[in-house]
């Protein structure tokens, strides 16, 4: 599939509410690239690539090939096996139009006639100047296992393999590490070859350890974790913390299933790490640490910094241990949380004080993400914002946590 086959006007109509949009009279710039005002700068801090599907089988030490991810026919269907979680069944469901477009448009260097210059052509036409790039296709099942030498094993092939497709376009596509951190020891010895390849951002799962929570498990919010904390501070990485990579998000089956899994068990626990780090002390001791949560949305957010304030106060005589601030002061100092299609957030904002702590994010190329209409998608979301604010969160505080160069005249700069 070749960029010049890829027909952006296919919109099926179970994707015309896309294209609806209030435009954006009145605001000094626009998210659109061909717009006389100017565009805004605009980075998407959670995008999705995937590598060949035979790479971690072909780099992996062969004591851990036959405990890779496989697909089995089992009564007719396809299922997809994995250490650490149920069988799954694989979807068959025909898709087309723009579904079948982001179903194939993330898959560089499967399909021989994509290259990373095809991508960046995507980037252009949906007015995206720069973009974190996470797992996708099977390199995301790496963290489906509790054991941390075999997680770190598939991290290790990604990191090198991004970073190799990567390095060249860096400037404007900015991969992620990958790190397991069940192990502290090995987490610690990967943060440190990582800022030595280059990176500046690493992705730590929402939990340490895979799967349903365990009582006696260690957790983000223990000293335990301090000499990681340590190490990714001394190296200025920025930390990401993406849906999905806690537990197996495919709990719920049945009616609703979907819709279940997206919401409690794929977004809803991306929410810990966030109070583990704020609410535990590890901002306080590491000020340095700067962290972001990816593809859960930012609607929540107001919610949760009032609910952690309320349990640190309300419940005083359990706090431990006793800070000298709030925790949602930790998080407007060192946090962010992606945002997208998320109108709810954008009306909370301001009255926050969250202009800096929002980021915006197209989520490249999945359907729940706004590509190729992040134009509409922001001028539906971002009209509650001020201009100062809009231009922060659409890029310039991705710029500052990420490390992209902003253009000399563009305000605010």
């Amino acid at each position: 599939m070749s960029n010049a086959a890829v027909d952006f006007t296919d919109v099926n109509e179970e994707n015309h509410w896309r294209l609806v949009t209030p435009g954006s009279a009145g605001w000094e710039r626009s998210p659109r690239p061909q717009d006389a005002r100017g565009k805004y700068f605009i980075i998407s801090i959670d995008a999705h690539m995937s590598p060949p599907p035979t790479l971690m089988r072909e780099r992996i030490d062969k004591r851990f090939v036959d405990r890779l991810p496989r697909i089995e026919n089992r009564d007719g269907r396809r299922w997809l096996i994995q250490e650490g979680a149920a069988p799954a069944p694989i979807s068959e469901i025909a898709v087309m139009g723009e579904d079948e477009l982001r179903t194939k448009a993330g898959a560089y260097l499967i399909h021989e006639t994509r290259t990373m210059t095809d991508r960046l052509a995507d980037l252009d036409r949906d007015g995206v100047d720069g973009e974190l790039i996470f797992p996708n296709g099977a390199a995301l099942l790496m963290f489906a296992s509790s054991d941390p030498e075999f997680v770190m094993a598939q991290c290790r092939i990604w990191n090198d393999w991004a970073w190799e497709t990567c390095r060249d376009f860096k400037a404007r596509s900015k991969p992620i590490g990958a790190l397991s951190t069940a192990d502290i020891d090995l987490a610690v010895a990967e943060v440190k070859r990582l800022a030595k390849m280059g990176y500046d951002v690493i992705m730590l799962p929402n939990k340490p350890i895979f799967g349903p929570p365990r009582y006696g498990d260690i957790n983000y919010n223990l000293p335990v974790f301090d000499p990681l904390w340590a190490a990714i501070q001394d190296a200025n990485l920025a930390i990401a913390f993406h849906v999905s990579t806690g537990q197996d998000p495919r709990t719920a089956r049945g009616n609703g299933g979907a819709v279940i899994n997206y919401c409690i068990h794929s977004i809803a626990p991306t929410l810990e790490p966030v109070v583990a780090l704020c609410a535990s002390g590890v901002i306080e001791r590491f000020p340095g640490l700067r962290f972001a949560t990816m593809e859960a949305g930012g609607g929540w957010l107001p919610w949760l910094l009032d609910r952690m304030d309320e349990g640190y106060r309300a419940h005083h005589m359990w706090v431990h241990p006793k800070l000298k601030a709030l925790p949602s002061d930790y998080f407007r100092l060192a946090g962010a949380a992606s945002v997208g299609e998320d109108r709810s957030a954008m009306l909370l904002c301001m009255e926050y004080g969250l202009e800096n702590n929002l980021m915006f994010s197209n989520d490249y190329p999945h359907h729940e993400g706004c590509w190729p209409h992040s134009p509409e998608t922001i001028e539906r979301s971002f009209g509650p914002l001020d201009e100062r604010a809009r231009r922060k969160v659409l890029g310039l505080n991705a710029a500052r946590m990420f490390k992209f160069d902003v253009p000399r005249d563009y305000p605010g700069a």
